[in-house]
């Protein structure tokens, strides 16, 4: 998540813990009138964030299409270029691993929800709230004002694109941010109630530690690549970058921990102008950690949900994921809420899956940061090759 709120951040993830432990809790005791008042908040709630999910696509990604196209440049682009790669590269990579490894570990709580005769409480009612546009449409309607805003240089568009922007985080801010935790109380009281909640908690332990072992693995072979590229020692490299890795770690927020990652970077021999361009840029577009973790949690959701998937799927999945976490919302979990659209269009996800999605995501959010955080510094190196004075990088290379 990339995010300079720090106090709301780590308030969220607290809550959400909460949540989730206080829906454990009550459904042993909680009537069953109780948890359908619960339900119904639920209902209604999930209407509004799928009505909530165009906006959200077109308040961020409009902007954030049309920034990186007026400042088109070669220097730019080739960023761009190798921080969408690096995304897509990790989701990959991340999708392969999870598909040999994830079903041997992440129960199918369908079954056993079946299996014990449990099924799920109903609401009193809902208020139906379809979206304008669908998911697919808000993409195309995005990258077509994004592009066209940034060629036509227009400042009235912008500035309505701006605003609109900031009305869309205003209401995930004042009012979907505080009351998810409710939202996942409710779901998490449900699935208990259900009799299937022990098999979504040993699938989220079983997966955890695997997805923070394979952000560590991406990392290296984020750096051997700009090793290769630079002719440096990735290790060496890396280890330069770990102070970065730590801060991203406690702090959970790539924009809080932009000063060391310069610090870093520059350390590690890039020369300032360079590091100074793209450190900041690349806060914003690289999102290879959390790429990783998306997919990992929406392929652990779809094995423990029964959903049916396959490569082709995840390809399509992944290839949009890039895009549509550029510039994901300065939000608690803005990866993710920005990626809910294609999980509901692409991956099949409903308001439940969604929520387990957020709720896992969540929980180890500070993975994909630091991971996000320490990859910046490897861009580094390879646009530094690229555009840095010749004879500095002589110098570098024969001080390794």
């Amino acid at each position: 998540m990339r995010t300079g709120r720090k106090r709301i951040k780590v308030n969220l993830l607290v809550w959400i813990l909460l949540a989730i432990g206080a829906g454990i809790g009550c459904a042993y005791f909680m009537p069953l009138w109780a948890g359908r008042v619960f339900m119904t908040f639920n209902a209604i709630f999930g209407q509004f964030l799928g009505f909530m999910i165009p906006l959200i696509i077109i308040g961020f990604v409009v902007p954030a299409i049309s920034d990186v196209g007026s400042r088109a440049g070669k220097m730019l682009l080739l960023t761009a270029g190798i921080a969408y790669i690096f995304t897509s590269l990790s989701g990959f990579y991340s999708y392969f691993i999870g598909s040999s490894i994830f079903p041997n570990l992440v129960g199918n709580r369908t079954q056993t929800a079946e299996s014990m005769g449990a099924h799920d409480m109903a609401p009193y009612f809902t208020i139906e709230m379809p979206p304008l546009m669908t998911v697919m449409t808000a993409l195309v309607l995005s990258f077509l004002l994004g592009l066209c805003m940034a060629y036509l240089k227009t400042d009235t568009m912008r500035k309505f694109t701006t605003e609109f922007r900031d009305c869309v985080e205003l209401t995930i801010n004042r009012l979907i941010i505080p009351l998810l935790p409710l939202y996942i109380f409710g779901i998490f009281l449900n699935m208990t109630m259900a009799g299937d909640v022990t098999v979504v908690l040993k699938s989220f332990a079983a997966v955890i530690g695997i997805i923070f072992a394979m952000t560590l693995v991406l990392l290296v072979l984020q750096f051997c690549i700009a090793g290769v590229i630079a002719r440096r020692n990735p290790l060496k490299m890396l280890w330069q970058m770990l102070p970065a890795y730590f801060t991203a770690l406690g702090t959970q927020s790539s924009a809080s921990t932009i000063p060391v990652t310069l610090r870093q970077a520059i350390g590690m021999g890039v020369s300032e102008d360079i590091a100074g361009f793209t450190v900041p840029l690349c806060a914003t577009i690289h999102m290879s950690g959390s790429a990783l973790k998306i997919v990992a949690c929406a392929l652990t959701i779809m094995i423990m949900e029964g959903l049916p998937y396959d490569t082709a799927m995840f390809s399509g999945f992944i290839m949009m994921l890039g895009i549509s976490i550029v510039a994901a919302p300065g939000v608690p979990g803005g990866a993710i809420m920005a990626s809910l659209g294609i999980l509901g269009s692409i991956l099949g996800f409903g308001p439940t899956e969604q929520a387990l999605m957020i709720a896992l995501y969540i929980t180890m959010d500070s993975f994909g940061t630091a991971c996000n955080v320490t990859g910046d510094g490897a861009i580094a190196i390879i646009i530094n090759h690229y555009f840095a004075p010749k004879s500095k990088q002589v110098i570098e290379t024969s001080d390794e």
